[in-house]
């Protein structure tokens, strides 16, 4: 199939995995095709066994886009396809790039890319860094449920590392909603006095928030009135990891 075929293809696919089944119309109507077009689209995904057709003429996808996706996320490291997105976030915005993932009740960076300006922050790849008030911690405990962030509370504590430093579960718990609602975490000198940091979270095909990403800036260097475009670039980032891992993005 030419380009624009494959393309249309895709979209009915993209409709399809969101809702159980759809009819002809229904779908022409979600993707924008013509009917005639949609319809020789998916009898030839039908073909394919991508999709079926029921008697009721209802399509819905089969489990072959599950065993094909299963295959290709085999193929899939993290690092792998992180590494690139975070030396380019790094390169846009000359600052410290991390990813982080949850180790017990701690998150531990697993990839750095040094900032290009000569005065930079101290880290490493191994390091541990807590989760109540570090950005990429934040991120990654805004995914846990409620057990589990009692358990944090209980094992680790909300210990105060700068006069910023969320000290309470019920201050927690109202920061992990924002983190939530936003889709990305703060930390201004929370952890480290001087540092501010912006993390996002990356999900994978189930929608599982596996790793995070952070741009960590000293304070002297940070425009607040670019604060929007900061987050902005942070979230497309480690949302650009997340649909390699397979994670659908709305």
């Amino acid at each position: 199939m030419e380009l624009g075929a494959v393309g249309r293809a895709l979209s009915l696919l993209e409709v399809l995995s969101k809702v159980k089944s759809s009819n002809l119309e229904a779908l022409s109507k979600e993707t924008g095709l013509p009917k005639a077009t949609a319809l020789r689209l998916l009898a030839s995904l039908c073909e394919q066994g991508y999709v079926h057709r029921d008697d009721s003429d209802r399509y819905s996808l089969t489990l072959r886009m599950f065993s094909v996706g299963s295959r290709a996320l085999g193929h899939v490291d993290l690092l792998d396809v992180a590494g690139p997105v975070a030396e380019a976030l790094r390169d846009e915005t000359g600052e410290t790039v991390h990813i982080g993932i949850l180790e017990g009740y701690r998150a531990v960076y697993v990839l750095k890319k040094e900032s290009l300006y000569t005065i930079r922050m101290y880290s490493r790849v191994g390091r541990t860094i807590p989760l109540h008030c570090s950005a990429i911690g934040k991120c990654l405990l805004s995914d846990q449920n409620k057990e589990y962030i009692d358990g944090y509370i209980a094992e680790v504590g909300l210990k105060r590392y700068t006069k910023k430093t969320v000290c309470t579960p019920e201050d927690l718990e109202n920061v992990l909603k924002q983190v939530r609602t936003n889709g990305y975490a703060v930390d201004d000198e929370e952890h480290e006095e001087g540092i501010y940091c912006i993390a996002a979270p990356i999900r994978d095909s189930s929608g599982e928030v596996v790793a995070a990403m952070s741009m960590s800036t000293p304070l002297f260097r940070l425009d607040r009135d670019k604060l929007e475009d900061l987050y902005a670039r942070v979230k497309a980032g480690c949302d650009e990891i997340s649909k390699a891992l397979g994670y659908i993005v709305e």
